[in-house]
């Protein structure tokens, strides 16, 4: 593996409830800047809630709170002075279902940036096909970027809304199992665009596919019950893990 590259994100006894029902518990990982760090664990084991307290994508859920230290770059998020909607630019996201907007394809690239930027239409028009060409998609869909994004594939629409994350420059880009509902040759090109972002972006994801962290992903974590169980490298969790539940899981024994 290259040399290790810096912290860009990192929580330290983190923990999080959903009203009286307590989700983590003293979560501690670094997150690698140009890594990817995906996290692994059966259903409601709190993976996607930690996912989502990073950019305080939780913070929409009424009766939410957290103990513990949630940092980018050093900065603790959840502090008073962290504006949100900063915050979610830098930390960009990518949800398990493709929600592209009901608007063209051009639309879907430029709808954050004509909300916080005022761009010529010039401009506009080199950062769509940027983003494009970075999320795979630019040879599939350049003869038709009027056309509505709800004509795309659903592999198609998921490169689309990687694209459209981005489009605002993030330093960090969350995936909440952003295959699941994809077929097998959607979710290889998605898995070598995440292999290709990651030169640029910090990359965290979820994923319930196992082989995929194995393939995609620099660190790996495994989360049960709402606990980190066991975090290393990826290739050390998958050939050598050191505790007994992250073996049994990865063997197949539950989950």
């Amino acid at each position: 593996m290259a040399k290790e590259t810096p912290i860009k994100a990192r929580t330290v006894d983190f923990s999080f409830y959903y009203g009286s029902k307590q989700a983590l518990y003293n979560i501690s990982i670094p997150m690698h800047q140009h890594r990817v760090t995906a996290f692994i664990g059966p259903s409601g084991c709190g993976k996607s809630t930690f996912l989502r307290s990073i950019n305080r994508m939780n913070d929409l859920i009424d009766g939410t709170r957290h103990t513990g230290l949630m940092e980018v770059d050093g900065t603790d998020v959840y502090s008073p002075e962290v504006d949100v909607t900063t915050l979610r630019r830098r930390v960009g996201m990518v949800f398990q279902k493709s929600t592209p907007f009901p608007k063209s394809i051009y639309e879907n690239i430029t709808y954050g940036l004509s909300l916080t930027q005022n761009k010529p239409k010039s401009e506009l028009d080199g950062i769509v096909e940027s983003c494009l060409r970075r999320a795979a998609l630019w040879d599939e869909v350049k003869d038709r970027l009027h056309h509505s994004a709800l004509g795309l594939s659903g592999g198609q629409q998921q490169r689309l809304c990687i694209a459209r994350a981005v489009s605002i420059n993030p330093e960090i880009l969350l995936m909440d199992e952003p295959c699941s509902a994809l077929d097998p040759i959607s979710t290889g090109k998605v898995e070598e665009l995440i292999t290709e972002l990651k030169d640029a972006y910090t990359i965290v994801l979820v994923t319930h596919n196992m082989q995929q962290a194995a393939r995609v992903s620099d660190y790996t974590g495994f989360f049960l019950m709402g606990r980190l169980i066991e975090f290393d490298r990826t290739r050390t969790i998958f050939t050598s893990p050191a505790q007994k539940e992250t073996e049994d899981y990865i063997t197949g024994r539950f989950g």
